[in-house]
């Protein structure tokens, strides 16, 4: 067989361990694979490149992904775009395509499978964990660790100047990283997008913990919180080509009314694409490699229209309706045992 590659949409640390491991199954088993370079833009405009095992081998430690990516849909201008991606599938001479991204990129592929019988295999891709079908997406953990690491270092210096530090994390829809990198660097305060945000109660245990000797405080915030009026934190002049409202700039606004609210020092820092840089973690690289070896499986058994996921510690097959179907916000349960510490 002849398999294309495309990463779409954001990029994020194991990227490149799935194409490796895509490349190599395919190859024992006879066949040859093509990256298509830039996510669906790559399709659009017949922009690719051969992948071969000697090649790809190494650059499991690498982050982003070798092939580019970007937030192009086909189905914005698809009168033009769709006729050039079926005869760039076609002149390709591929047999399957495997589509590596989060719910956008898989969209895609879910319409051209289900519209053109299209040959489409999905692998699941976002740091933001909130696609629905799978427990945990690779990117995620190596996510949280940067934040980590960032708040760690950010600790020392509010600390020495005794202020208050918000920091704010990626997480559109979900609360994922806000919450998991709040509870391994012990914020004072966890704010996310499923809890409307409630500055009074922010400010009352922040002047608490003052109060019981503490003497500088960390608050993580993620992109898409809210106040509970839905007011203008977070308007972008532009959107994406899915329609996204890029996001940032909650994270100031908190920064402001604490300070007002609780009269200390408050500075805010925003982690931006750091969270999505550098090399994936070895949890990462290892959940990247297994999700690309499981969806090699089913374009070798020719099972379209399916995408592999995460399920407890088995990678399993869904289909791509399925995982497109919803995004997955923040399990509760965790965000009530983080607020244990902000009562």
């Amino acid at each position: 067989m002849k398999v294309g590659l495309l990463t779409g949409g954001g990029d994020c640390p194991g990227l490149n361990a799935v194409i490796r491991a895509v490349v190599q199954s395919v190859h024992n088993d006879g066949g040859s694979c093509v990256g298509i370079l830039e996510g669906w833009r790559g399709l659009v405009k017949g922009m690719s490149r051969p992948l071969e095992v000697a090649e790809t081998d190494g650059i499991i430690a690498r982050g982003g992904t070798i092939l580019g990516s970007s937030r192009t849909n086909p189905f914005k201008n698809a009168d033009f775009d769709i006729p050039a991606v079926r005869a760039n599938f076609q002149a390709l001479g591929l047999d399957a395509l495997v589509a590596i991204g989060g719910d956008d990129t898989l969209g895609v592929a879910h319409r051209l499978h289900k519209d053109f019988q299209m040959p489409m295999v999905g692998v699941p891709k976002t740091i933001d964990n909130d696609l629905m079908v799978t427990d945990f997406t690779f990117g995620f953990d190596t996510a949280i660790n940067i934040v980590t690491e960032a708040i760690d270092r950010l600790r020392t210096t509010a600390e020495s100047h005794r202020r208050i530090i918000v920091v704010e994390t990626m997480g559109r829809h979900a609360g994922w990283i806000a919450c998991f990198s709040g509870i391994a660097t012990a914020a004072d305060y966890i704010l996310i997008p499923e809890v409307p945000i409630d500055i009074a109660h922010v400010a009352e245990v922040l002047k608490r913990h003052r109060a019981e000797g503490k003497n500088y405080n960390i608050v993580v915030v993620s992109e898409g919180a809210e106040f509970p009026d839905k007011g203008t934190t977070n308007i972008a002049a532009e959107t994406d080509a899915f329609g996204h409202v890029r996001l940032g700039g909650v994270g100031n606004v908190v920064a402001k009314l604490i300070e007002d609210q609780t009269g200390y020092e408050t500075r805010c820092v925003i982690l931006g694409h750091l969270q999505r840089g550098g090399a994936p973690s070895a949890y990462d690289r290892v959940l990247a490699t297994r999700l690309g070896l499981g969806a090699s499986r089913l374009v070798l058994q020719k099972n379209f229209g399916t995408m592999v996921a995460l399920s407890g510690t088995k990678i399993i097959e869904t289909t791509l309706a399925a995982g497109v179907a919803a995004s997955k916000t923040l399990t509760m349960s965790f965000y009530e045992e983080a607020a244990t510490f902000f009562k």
